[in-house]
């Protein structure tokens, strides 16, 4: 959860910027440059050193104060949550880095220094979690966090290499997830009461996906295949009432949910890649660059490890 809080926290500050988004000419100011701009290349390196800046310190007070400290060390959580967490990594390494390689194309940087440069944010923003949780004793370093990092931000490394764009897209989406009245004080200690801890904080509810467009693959010049429609392949699971199995501790006794089985979920679904929309205007462009970090709610079948198939009209 805290990955996806700190991946928010970046995209919060990025947009509410004034110096970069405070212009006279909202859309002229959006356009990419020609050639090498060092204003904009300095107002892109600031605005997120402040939001590096910002995220560190934000951790700091709001979710590490309340913990006890010790020295550095790691902690193999690789089994947790059936690797929903490193989904999440993925996922907000990913985004870091497409959003910080495109706002640095914008300034004119060349298209290999921005993909490196990137990944490279993107990379530093999620592992920082990681030296927090190495000096908590609640938590410890995770080797498989660091490694998702890592392939998130190479997802986005790779494709602007080969093809400067994203054609295979990482994508989140989430929905409500309701428990039966005796597991009610559980999920809430765990998971909240709001609706926006439980999207953040339910692994049972999030779904992440590999949204790929297959126009971008199809060489044919008169191809009628939209270039706007995505298919989705999406992981998720449900069941989990802790992170290893369903087995805790309340009160000073241990408790056994076993009974309530965890399974995981796979998906397909169609999908849309908001930046293939056709549009003039450079504000729109941003805003659907934006919309594409989520998946859109739509019919999609589901297959679990319990064996089961089902058919979702409208899937979020």
């Amino acid at each position: 959860m805290k990955c996806i809080c700190i991946a928010i926290f970046t995209l919060v500050i990025f947009l509410g910027n004034e110096n970069l988004f405070a212009q006279s000419s909202f859309n002229r100011f959006l356009t990419p440059a020609d050639t090498f701009n060092k204003n904009k290349t300095l107002l892109v390196a600031s605005s997120w050193a402040t939001i590096y800046t910002a995220s560190v310190i934000g951790l700091s007070t709001v979710w590490y104060n309340d913990y006890e400290k010790t020295s550095f060390h790691f902690f193999n959580d690789n089994g947790e949550w059936l690797q929903m967490d490193k989904a999440g990594h993925v996922y907000s390494a990913y985004f870091q880095s497409i959003y910080t390689t495109t706002a640095l194309q914008w300034a004119g940087v060349s298209e290999k220094k921005s993909a490196i440069y990137g990944a490279a944010t993107g990379f530093i923003f999620q592992t920082t979690l990681e030296i927090f949780d190495g000096f908590s004793v609640e938590w410890g370093a995770s080797p498989g966090d660091i490694l998702a990092n890592a392939v998130g931000s190479g997802i986005s490394l790779s494709q602007f290499l080969l093809w400067n764009e994203q054609r295979i897209q990482i994508k989140f989406s989430a929905h409500n997830v309701s428990y039966t009245d005796d597991l009610q004080s559980r999920t809430d200690d765990l998971f909240g009461t709001s609706f926006t801890e439980n999207i953040l904080k339910d692994y049972n509810g999030q779904t992440y996906w590999l949204s790929v467009n297959p126009s971008y693959f199809i060489q044919k010049e008169n191809s009628k295949f939209p270039k706007w429609l995505n298919i989705a392949a999406g992981y998720g699971a449900e069941g989990m009432l802790a992170g290893f199995n369903n087995v805790w501790e309340e009160n000073g006794e241990a408790v056994d949910r076993s009974d309530v089985q965890r399974a995981r979920q796979f998906y397909l679904s169609p999908d849309i890649d908001f930046t293939r929309i056709k549009t003039r205007s450079a504000t729109l462009k941003t805003l659907f660059s934006l919309m594409n970090i989520v998946k859109i709610p739509a019919p999609a079948l589901e297959m679990n490890s319990k064996g089961v198939v089902k058919f979702h009209a409208l899937y979020f």
